[in-house]
């Protein structure tokens, strides 16, 4: 079965305390989850980290964490997402360094890409990537 590499855009959604589970994305992060097929490495860790202020939630969000398979990342993945960006700065498109990382890491180990940043469409036009369903909406 194949991982699937999730994006803190989907991952913030799904840890939120208000309302959003009927969101596509987090229904089908559930299914991912419960299946065993969710992955994500050490930039998508830090961002669903980042801004939790509370040392006990932050704690506990860290220990489940560790649960999800760390892909691991190499200087040749930065090196690709340095590509990549350069790749869709050529077409118009800008994007966050990150975004081109996870773009770098979900090519070299082949996973699809589950996100709601729309974002990612533009970046599929021009780069190797395939989205996981549900795809986010243009923006």
């Amino acid at each position: 079965m194949t991982q699937v590499l999730v994006d803190s855009t989907v991952w913030s959604l799904g840890l939120r305390r208000s309302k959003v589970s009927d969101h596509p994305a987090v229904v089908e992060f559930a299914a991912l989850v419960a299946r065993g097929r969710v992955c994500l490495f050490g930039a998508i860790r830090q961002e669903v980290l980042s801004g939790i202020r509370d040392a006990t939630r932050f704690a506990s969000l860290r220990s489940h964490l560790g649960w999800f398979p760390m892909l691991p990342v190499t200087i040749d993945e930065h090196d690709r997402a340095a590509e990549f960006f350069n790749q869709c700065r050529a077409h118009g498109i800008q994007g966050a360094h990150t975004d081109f990382l996870i773009c770098a890491v979900a090519e070299r180990h082949q996973l699809p890409i589950l996100t709601t940043d729309g974002d990612f469409l533009g970046y599929a036009k021009h780069l190797p990537i395939r989205l996981h369903p549900p795809v986010p909406e243009p923006r």
